[in-house]
């Protein structure tokens, strides 16, 4: 494997990544890991300690949260269906993006119930992020105002459900592809919700 300008902390944290979700936490070696980053495993220990420690920097390294904010904060047009479309597009790409991670929290969660709750703190940021938007749009008069928390939830976990479908590549519904289904959802959503 080919590491290009990737440093040693990263292919190190790619490496576990890679293996951790094909093998299982346990059913992966530190001295596995750190072969598959073409280094040592003594770089390993010195980079991270123990295989914890880099499961844990490889969640620190990757995750949605900060980029979901970033997308509020440059690319909203204040306008709810295409607002709606971009925030959702984002999403999907960036969980696509970090598919091995998410696979990882659900498979172990039992074995590693700290870096789950971990895990979970990127939704809870986005679902912050998305009700304050929908107070807003209704302030603007873009936007029914019912509950904003619960039009924000309702939209996350639509896409979430989405992700989670195809997650394995066990594709539930193939018939039905997320471009269309997201263009879809967001038309219903929006016209649900414009006053």
């Amino acid at each position: 494997m080919k590491y290009g300008r990737q440093s040693t902390g990263e292919r190190l944290l790619q490496a576990a990544i890679n293996l951790i979700s094909e093998r299982g936490y346990n059913g992966v070696t530190t001295e596995e890991i750190a072969t598959a980053a073409g280094l040592s495993e003594k770089t390993l220990f010195r980079y991270f300690g123990t295989k914890l420690n880099l499961l844990e920097a490889s969640f620190d390294h990757f995750h949605y949260a900060e980029e979901m904010k970033k997308i509020f904060e440059d690319s909203l047009v204040w306008e709810l269906e295409t607002d709606l479309l971009t925030i959702c597009r984002a999403y999907h790409e960036i969980m696509n993006r970090d598919r091995k991670l998410v696979l990882i929290s659900l498979r172990e969660a039992a074995l590693l119930p700290d870096f789950k709750k971990r895990m979970h703190q990127h939704p809870l940021q986005l679902l912050e992020v998305l009700t304050h938007y929908f107070i807003d749009m209704g302030q603007r008069g873009k936007m029914i105002r019912t509950n904003p928390e619960l039009q924000a939830f309702t939209f996350m976990m639509t896409h979430f459900g989405a992700f989670i479908n195809d997650l394995e590549s066990g594709k539930h519904y193939p018939n039905i592809e997320l471009d269309p289904f997201m263009q879809e959802s967001v038309r219903i959503f929006a016209r649900a919700l414009t006053p």
